[in-house]
């Protein structure tokens, strides 16, 4: 009976749990064989610490989510525990991972700062195509996806959004997800800006592992809500 009950919280987390292994260990090799991924430090902390932080964020970030959403969809433990407060208190914890996502970045890039040889003009210039997506992406999700739903209150209240359009606004209008294609652009500043390696490279293991996030755990989800 409890095997049961508990099938639905790791559905297709077995794939997430393969697909992380992998890109840990695709990142691992990368720091034997790149000796520059962990040159420097920052605060008498070394690089490879801040790596650490940064690897360790965004994996704490996607299980808190996966956790939160699937005991909510399933069983309303969060409403049941926190009653009409359960959504807020899950929004806090979830902003304050993601904003972790991009400060673990820069503190990485400042550690591992001049590690790639790019002419300056090239490094802000990358820097500012990245930024204008994104950009407009946190634009149409204020206007017309809703910051609410971007957090995944339809989990919370599956009946009232279940019958709810697909926006097709705004940057909605080119992707149906624009919050993994070009949000995470934004990931990738840091590294560009100082200019290292290191942060460049997780930033890639940023905008890998959220798509793992979305086909492990997200799609699965929508099919539940919207069917």
């Amino acid at each position: 009976m409890i095997k049961s009950s508990y099938n639905p919280i790791f559905k297709r987390q077995f794939w997430h749990l393969a697909f992380l292994l992998g890109l840990l260990m695709v990142l691992s090799l990368l720091f034997s064989n790149l000796p520059e991924l962990s040159e420097g430090q920052l605060w008498g902390i070394s690089t490879k610490t801040w790596s650490l932080l940064a690897i360790a964020v965004p994996i704490v970030h996607q299980v808190y989510v996966l956790l939160c959403w699937r005991f909510e969809l399933y069983f309303q433990s969060l409403s049941k525990w926190f009653g009409s407060k359960g959504f807020q208190l899950y929004k806090i914890g979830f902003a304050v991972l993601i904003v972790l996502r991009p400060i673990s970045l820069i503190l990485l890039a400042i550690s591992n700062a001049h590690t790639l040889h790019w002419p300056r003009w090239l490094s802000l210039a990358a820097s500012f195509v990245l930024f204008i997506p994104a950009a407009y992406l946190f634009y149409s999700v204020k206007t017309y996806f809703g910051i609410d739903r971007a957090f995944g209150i339809d989990h919370f209240h599956p009946e009232q959004y279940k019958n709810t359009p697909i926006v097709s606004q705004g940057i909605f209008k080119y992707t149906s997800n624009g919050m993994y294609v070009f949000g995470f652009f934004l990931l990738w500043i840091p590294g560009l800006l100082w200019e290292s390696k290191t942060a460049l490279w997780l930033a890639f293991f940023n905008h890998l592992y959220i798509w793992v996030h979305y086909y492990t755990t997200e799609k699965p989800d929508m099919v539940k809500i919207y069917g």
